[in-house]
């Protein structure tokens, strides 16, 4: 009975994702797969497409900065089974999928394999590999460009061969169609064929490309999958990983407008990888994400602000030149303006903090007003303290808040003054001394001091 691609479909799945290599090019103490893409490193960019197609494996194979790139999967696994195992000795991709077979032991269906420098693959691409017909299943590229590429020669019955680069003939390097590296497999099967690759190779390596001729030679369908070719783009180098991280902002920014955003200039926002933006969300030049925000329908964020593990209600506004970090909640219809910093402050609906303040461990009640220059003084040198502002309160321009303070609902704090007590609600608060004016000295002053100059 021939297995269809429906039946295949709900097999269960194991991802095998190797994550071994040393990434030399790199030029780094950091293990490749750890550098980041909006905000992400690129192995937990795999295993999240991976997590997309409830697997009921997840192997990680580690080799080198095994330790980190371990305690990376395990954070990124979520609750899938994941088993990291480790390759010594990297002998190629094939040794790299035999060092995985621990974590395969006893498993009965399909194996994925994955790489964990190629962060942009989407799991819609990899479903559809791992549905398709055929005991062993590529996934290839088109490109205009495939110098260097291992080419996908493709027959009548599927997938004959993959010829690397270097081995190809001058019919074959015409060849447009290349391979990803990135394959499907029964688990019995991958696991029988990579038992018999040898490594007869300059390098003395286990690839697992040979497993298609193999596969081919006793008889077994094997067929190409095609996605886009930027989908496919591995990581090696430092311009790699920016050209990367193009593609992938490129993508969200597209994704976030045709959801309902509006970027002025598109080309200048940089998103994370799990941003959150809602319909009429407008989002001006220049805006950097870090990971963790969130922004509700409606809501404004105006050029050059830095936003990080923050959310932003509907209707509020949010710069221009204003930072938000871990923690700060912006609430509705609140303005937060330029050169404004909050963190792990709460604002409640139409509270306002218009310029030129720092705002951290506080909450701000509703509608109260923030003068330019104020500042919560929520750190002694050992401890963070707390500032609560009531609802309605006015803090007037400069004014310092000694934490733990607070100040209650439709209390007055004049300008200038630096609170170190309470202030009970509706009450005029003034901390700074009586002005002083003596008519005359300014002058008397200035004299004075021009002689002492000259006398210098």
């Amino acid at each position: 009975m021939t297995e269809t691609a429906e039946s295949r479909s709900a097999r269960p799945l194991a991802v095998v994702i190797l994550a071994a290599g040393a990434g030399t090019r790199m030029r780094s103490d950091r293990p490749k797969v750890l550098h980041q893409i909006a905000g992400l490193s690129m192995l937990g960019h795999v295993i999240g497409a991976a997590r997309a197609l409830a697997p009921a494996r997840l192997v990680v194979v580690t080799g080198h900065g095994a330790e980190a790139v371990g305690a990376e999967a395990r954070a990124s696994a979520g609750d899938v089974a994941l088993t990291v195992c480790h390759q010594a000795e990297q002998r190629g991709t094939g040794h790299a999928v035999l060092a995985a077979a621990p974590g395969l032991d006893g498993f009965e269906g399909d194996v994925l394999v994955l790489y964990g420098d190629t962060p942009l693959l989407r799991s819609e691409t990899l479903a559809r590999l791992v549905a398709a017909e055929g005991a062993l299943r590529v996934l290839g590229f088109e490109t205009n460009a495939p110098a260097g590429y291992g080419r996908l020669v493709i027959g009548a019955e599927g997938l004959e061969r993959i010829v690397e680069a270097n081995d190809a003939t001058p019919e074959e390097q015409a060849i447009t169609a290349c391979n990803s590296g990135v394959m499907a497999a029964d688990a019995g099967v991958l696991l029988g064929l990579l038992a018999k690759v040898e490594p007869a190779n300059a390098q003395g390596e286990y690839y697992l490309t040979d497993t298609v001729a193999l596969a081919r030679a006793q008889g077994m369908a094997v067929s190409a999958v095609m996605g886009s070719e930027a989908e496919m783009q591995g990581v090696n180098d430092r311009v790699q990983l920016a050209a990367a991280e193009t593609i992938w902002q490129a993508g969200a920014r597209e994704a976030a407008m045709r959801a309902g955003a509006t970027m002025r200039d598109p080309a200048s926002v940089f998103l994370a990888h799990d941003t959150t933006i809602g319909r009429d969300v407008e989002i001006g030049p220049n805006t950097v994400f870090g990971p963790g925000v969130v922004l509700e329908d409606g809501a404004r964020v105006e050029a050059f602000c830095h936003l990080e593990q923050c959310r932003i209600g509907s209707g509020a506004s949010v710069g221009p030149f204003a930072r938000l970090r871990g923690g700060a909640v912006v609430g509705s219809d609140c303005r937060i303006g330029n050169f404004v910093e909050a963190k792990n402050t709460i604002f409640a609906p139409g509270a306002k903090a218009a310029h030129l303040s720092y705002v951290g461990d506080a909450e701000i009640g509703a509608g109260a007003n923030l003068g330019a220059g104020t500042i919560t003084c929520n750190y002694d040198g050992f401890t963070k303290h707390r500032t609560e502002i009531g609802a309605g309160a006015f803090i007037g321009t400069n004014t310092a808040l000694i934490a733990p303070i607070t100040v209650g609902p439709g209390a007055y704090v004049a300008t200038g003054s630096v609170l170190t007590e309470d202030v009970p609600g509706d009450a005029l608060a003034l901390a700074r001394t009586r002005q002083v004016t003596k008519p005359g000295r300014a002058a008397r002053l200035r004299a004075l001091l021009s002689a002492r100059k000259k006398g210098a």
